[in-house]
């Protein structure tokens, strides 16, 4: 299975927290911002798996709040911990409820992640089609604001968008083929993604780690920033 494989487990037990709690909360409102997936152990090819979830973050940005959630995906059987994600999500014009503005620092999960000012080590391209979001949705994620063109314009959307965990997933597969496996991945959703368009990721090998920006070429946005993954250390494996 490719790496981003494990955003797919855990998406109903993220999604499934409540946040009817929030002032104003509105779901269109709600945007995908950051995603952090660690790769705990080898996907295994058949199983049963279990999701742990907890709230992780909840900050107050003013016209928004950011709220991060933790989930462990186990496998049942054996009690490994296969996947952590930790996802975070913003509900525009839910904020100015008092809380704390700025979060802790999660490693990874927080990095900055800064291109270098060279050329990139690697370049890939690949068109989506008009019909990606509504495959998308054969994961699991069914919000309308990817499929319904009125939800989309409550969002403020002139057309629904693509799903941030599959464009991610698609920029993942450019660092996979590019420079190999890795065991964690961090994106920041910088910009959205209409289907249809075409998807330009740069990257920079910096050590054991890639770090990697994504933007749409029909428009020039960027959409994936702050990103990067933590390769697999090949020569640790070859000793196994």
């Amino acid at each position: 299975a490719l790496p981003t494989f494990g955003v797919i487990p855990q998406f109903a037990a993220s999604s499934g927290i409540s946040l009817g709690w929030l002032p104003n909360f509105n779901p269109a409102k709600l945007l995908h911002g950051e995603q952090y997936l660690a790769i705990k152990s080898p996907i295994p090819t058949e199983g049963n798996f279990v999701n742990e979830t907890r709230l992780l973050e909840v900050l107050d940005k003013g016209k928004a709040a950011s709220i991060t959630t933790i989930v462990y995906t186990k496998d049942i059987a054996t009690g490994n911990v296969i996947f952590e994600n930790q996802i975070t999500v913003f509900i525009r014009g839910a904020g100015g409820f008092g809380g704390k503005r700025s979060g802790r620092d999660r490693g990874a999960a927080t990095a900055v992640n800064a291109p270098p000012k060279r050329q990139a080590d690697a370049v890939i391209e690949e068109k989506t089609s008009a019909s990606q979001a509504a495959l998308y949705r054969l994961s699991g994620d069914y919000n309308p604001l990817h499929i319904d063109p009125s939800f989309a314009a409550i969002g403020g959307f002139d057309q629904p968008i693509l799903h941030g965990l599959c464009f991610m997933g698609i920029a993942g597969k450019h660092v996979l083929q590019s420079f190999g496996a890795y065991k964690d991945i961090k994106v920041r959703f910088s910009g959205v993604v209409f289907p249809g368009e075409t998807l330009v990721t740069e990257m920079w090998k910096t050590g054991n780690r890639v770090i990697f920006s994504t933007k749409t070429k029909e428009r020039g946005t960027t959409v994936l920033a702050a990103a990067a993954v933590t390769l697999v250390d090949t020569n640790a494996m070859a000793k196994l």
